[in-house]
């Protein structure tokens, strides 16, 4: 088996292709030090609320246009919107049937007093990964000391090397970032997972809304599913070009 190596920023309670991606790589590296992009879902998700997707947002301190996600605080009143977000996880999910089971570690995990966003959501997606059984060792971008400007395509080549990887896993949604001939360049294959297009589960008596926060997956199913679904995704080869981009 070749050795597999993916990254990803650090979201807080990201869908279900983020621990796709964890779990079926050998090395999983947290990009702490990327640029925190403002609207994104580094700290904001949806929740499922009467049928319909409802956003949940992380509040941050403000900051500069050019920080890195390693940069940026939680608000100094996180403690009373962490409650608020309790209750309104709660209320959402009062009748799920993994609600019993999922509150005590969504309350253990917005109630970690460190408040860097970078060190508090991994800690939230290594206690996830702990209850999902998925083992990945994860390790973070800026323990690398990549230089701080780098072509997207050459750091993942650089962090993939330093790691030993031979093949870069990213999601579908990168596939327009890298390049397969470039990889092959440098000794690595390149590829793409995509979530397989028919998971679905039951939501109470709702139609079906799929990209949910982990959360409404693990308050919708058991751990036995849960490690069923993990697997359900296919891996797919890029483009044979991309457009030129560039990290700031």
């Amino acid at each position: 088996m070749l050795r597999t190596i993916a990254m990803m920023q650090p979201y807080l309670f990201p869908y279900l292709g983020y621990f796709q991606l964890i779990n079926v790589s050998d090395v999983f590296v947290l990009g702490d030090d990327l640029q925190y992009e403002k609207g994104s879902w580094m700290n904001r998700n949806r929740i499922l609320g009467d049928g319909q997707p409802k956003l949940i947002t992380f509040p941050l301190k403000k900051g500069h246009q050019y920080d890195r996600i390693n940069e940026r605080w939680l608000s100094d009143d996180f403690d009373q919107q962490a409650q608020t977000l309790l209750r309104k996880i709660e209320h959402a999910y009062a009748k799920a049937p993994q609600r019993e089971q999922v509150m005590p570690l969504l309350r253990e995990i917005l109630e970690y007093p460190e408040r860097n966003l970078a060190l508090f959501t991994e800690h939230s997606l290594r206690r996830l990964c702990q209850y999902m059984g998925i083992t990945t060792p994860i390790f973070r971008g800026s323990d690398l000391c990549l230089p701080p400007v780098m072509d997207k395509q050459d750091r993942v080549i650089q962090i993939a090397r330093r790691m030993d990887g031979e093949l870069y896993l990213n999601p579908i949604g990168g596939i327009d970032l890298y390049c397969p001939a470039r990889f092959r360049a440098e000794g690595l294959l390149l590829r793409f997972l995509r979530m397989d297009d028919d998971l679905s589960y039951p939501q109470l008596n709702h139609p079906f809304v799929p990209a949910l926060s982990i959360i409404d997956v693990l308050m919708f199913n058991d751990r036995k599913t849960l490690k069923d679904m993990l697997g359900r995704f296919g891996v797919i080869e890029g483009r044979e070009t991309r457009p030129t981009l560039h990290l700031a």
